[in-house]
C-alpha cells in the first residue's frame, strides 16, 4: 500500500498565527533545526520547498540532497518542520544541505508548476502505463495530457539495455483522501468531511451500482486499502485507473483492488462483498456522509480539540477547510485521558515520489499542467545565500 500512497504526516498540536514576511531565500549548507512532523523523497530543494508550502503545518524545512557522513545514507530528504514562532530553534553549518522556509505568505497559488526535469534521477511511483517516445519531452507532455498521470521517468538512448531505451513511464500518486487505518476501537466515533474532494465529482446521471455479496473475482492485484464499506470500496476502484473490480473484507476493513481487462470471473466467498467501479455516473455517496461507531479513522491529525459529542466534532471538521475525516473520543473510551477529543485528521496528495534514487540514462519530471503564464514576485527576496 505504501508504494501507491504517498503520505505527509501532519504536526500534531495547535495551528498557529502569526504573521511573516514572504521569504523565497534558499540557504545553501545550513540546516534549519525544529522538530519535524515528517520527510518525504523531493528530487530538488524547491521542490521540498513547494511540499512544505502545500502543507499545513510545515513552516520551513531542510533538504538532504546527499549526506555528507559516509555512515549517513540519506538522499533527497525533504524534512518538513515547524516550531511556535514559525522561524527556526537554531541556523547551523551543514555541508550538503539546503534550508528554507514555506511560501504560504506568498502570493497564492493553486499549484506549483513543477516543471523542471531532473537528468539522472528515477523518480519512484506507480507505473500504470508505458510507451515508447522520441525523447523526455514528449514523455512529460504525454503525462501532462494524461490526467492520472502525476510524474515520469524517461530511458533515454544512452541505457546498456538496448530493449528498454526510449521508454517512457507514466507514474501515479493516488489521490486518496482517507484514513492510513482503520482500527475497530470501543467508545470512538469516526467519519469524513462532507467537502472530501475525491468523491465530490458530479454527474448529472445516477449509477446502477452491482454489487456481489458473498462473491469474490479474481484478478491481477493492485493494491489494499482500508475501507468501510462496499460502497467505500468502489469509489476507492473508481478513483483509480487501473482497477476494474474490487473485493471488500466487512472482517478486517480493508478493500482489495483488481485488474483483469480480458474476463471477470465471480466465485463464492462469505465475509466479502465485490463489485466494478462506477464510470462516468454519480454514485450513492451516503457512506460518506453516515458516522462510524466503534471504528477509528486513524491519520496524522492537523489537532485535536475538546468537545461534548461527535456531532460538533463532525461539525467542526465540516468547517476547517483542512479537515478530511475526524474521530471523536467519547467518555465511554477505556482511557479517560483521551476521553472527549476530537481529532481533525488529514493526509497529504501531493505530488511526491515514494523514493527518489540517483540512476543515469534516465530523465524524471512532473507534469506540467498547473503551469501557466505568471507574473514574476515582487517585493520578496529570491536569492541564495550560503555559510
Amino acid at each position: 500500500m505504501g508504494t501507491y500512497l504517498i503520505l505527509v504526516c501532519l504536526l500534531s498540536v495547535c495551528s498557529f498565527s502569526f504573521t511573516q514576511e514572504c521569504n523565497r531565500e534558499l540557504s545553501l549548507n545550513v540546516e534549519f533545526q525544529g522538530p519535524h512532523t515528517t520527510f518525504v523523497y523531493s528530487p530538488d530543494a524547491k521542490h521540498c520547498q513547494y511540499v512544505c508550502t502545500e502543507e499545513p503545518s510545515c513552516l520551513f524545512f531542510t533538504f538532504i540532497q546527499q549526506a555528507s557522513s559516509t555512515n549517513d545514507r540519506r538522499r533527497f530528504y525533504c524534512y518538513l518542520k515547524s516550531t511556535p514562532s514559525g522561524s527556526p530553534e537554531a541556523q547551523k553549518p551543514h555541508q550538503g544541505v539546503t534550508s528554507g522556509f514555506s511560501l504560504k505568505s506568498c502570493s497564492p497559488e493553486t499549484r506549483p508548476c513543477l516543471s523542471q526535469v531532473y537528468h539522472g534521477l528515477n523518480m519512484i511511483g506507480d507505473d500504470y502505463q508505458t510507451l515508447f517516445t522520441a525523447d523526455y519531452t514528449e514523455c512529460q507532455r504525454v503525462c501532462t495530457n494524461d490526467p492520472a498521470c502525476h510524474f515520469f521517468t524517461f530511458v533515454d538512448g544512452t541505457l546498456a539495455s538496448v530493449g528498454f531505451r526510449y521508454k517512457c513511464h507514466l507514474r501515479l500518486l493516488w489521490e486518496v483522501q482517507s484514513p492510513i487505518e482503520l482500527q475497530k476501537r470501543f467508545g470512538v466515533v469516526s467519519g469524513f468531511s462532507n467537502k472530501n474532494e475525491m468523491f465530490q465529482r458530479q454527474f448529472d446521471t445516477a449509477c446502477q451500482e452491482k454489487l456481489f455479496p458473498n462473491s469474490d473475482i479474481a484478478g491481477r492485484y493492485l493494491l489494499h486499502y482500508p475501507a468501510v464499506s462496499p460502497e467505500n470500496c468502489q469509489a476507492l476502484c473508481s478513483a483509480h485507473p487501473a482497477c476494474t473490480f474490487f473485493t471488500f473484507d466487512s472482517e478486517s476493513l480493508t478493500c482489495y483492488l483488481k485488474s483483469n481487462r480480458d474476463e471477470m470471473v465471480i466465485s463464492n466467498k462469505e465475509g466479502v462483498t465485490s463489485g466494478m467501479p462506477a464510470r462516468f455516473c454519480q454514485p450513492n455517496d451516503h457512506w460518506l456522509k453516515v458516522s462510524y461507531e466503534g471504528i477509528d479513522f486513524f491519520g496524522p491529525h492537523i489537532r485535536y480539540e475538546l468537545m461534548d459529542d461527535a456531532e460538533t466534532c463532525k461539525r467542526t471538521c465540516n468547517e476547517d477547510a483542512n479537515c478530511q475525516f475526524y474521530t471523536y473520543v467519547s467518555e465511554s473510551f477505556r482511557s479517560a485521558m483521551y476521553s472527549r477529543r476530537c481529532y481533525l485528521r488529514r493526509v497529504s496528495i501531493l505530488n511526491i515520489p515514494s523514493d527518489v534514487k540517483s540512476l543515469p540514462g534516465v530523465v524524471s519530471g512532473f507534469n506540467k499542467r498547473s503551469c501557466v503564464s505568471r507574473a514574476p514576485p515582487t517585493n520578496t527576496r529570491t536569492d541564495i545565500r550560503t555559510k
